[in-house]
């Protein structure tokens, strides 16, 4: 059966924000995390660090089963930028460098699109930007986006994988079992 591997989107946004002149201007930090969790970790442990592009190394999904079966893997980025406590001006200039930096990350990525579906790897189209809440850090404007990626999935039953006989479905007790052979009265 088929393996198609998955994209990395650690390492193409890790190259992005090292390639990327607005991200060095404004001294982005690239580090991979773990959920949001390990963002806020990121942030607290990385003070003298004013700017972050963090790509979580989890991923959530589903596998959809259909005519073409697929599974769906989210990678989440997270962007944040320090910016004095209580000036709101200043938060809002991070939200627009932020908002920049999404919107060359994605002229970008539309190019990797194509190179993607070659490999019968599919972006979702919409890629959903959001900016966190005041209250998640102080002093630290937030937001983050997800991309979503379909990998094909090979579905077919292959009984090599398996000890016994796993295709065989059991009957519950209120399914009718095939009728038996009728019996014959001629002696």
């Amino acid at each position: 059966m088929t393996t198609v591997s998955n994209w990395d989107a650690t390492s193409f946004f890790e190259r992005l924000t090292a390639i990327n002149i607005l991200a060095r201007n404004k001294k982005f930090r690239f580090c991979k995390v773990s959920g949001l969790q390990g963002f806020e970790d990121a942030l607290a442990a990385m003070q003298t660090t004013t700017a972050f592009v963090c790509v979580s190394d989890t991923a959530e999904g589903y596998t959809e089963l259909n005519n073409s079966p697929r599974t769906r893997r989210v990678k989440t980025v997270f962007f944040a930028m320090r910016h004095q406590l209580g000036n709101m001006a200043a938060r809002l200039d991070c939200f627009d460098t932020m908002r920049e930096l999404f919107r060359q990350y994605m002229s970008v990525l539309i190019l990797e699109q194509t190179k993607l579906q070659e490999r019968s790897l599919y972006l979702d189209p919409r890629i959903r930007f959001s900016e966190i809440p005041e209250y998640f850090a102080s002093g630290c404007a937030c937001a983050s986006f997800q991309i979503a990626v379909d990998i094909y999935t090979d579905l077919r039953y292959n009984q090599s994988e398996w000890l016994s006989e796993a295709a065989q479905p059991e009957l519950s007790p209120d399914e009718p079992s095939e009728a038996p052979a009728e019996e014959s009265n001629q002696p």
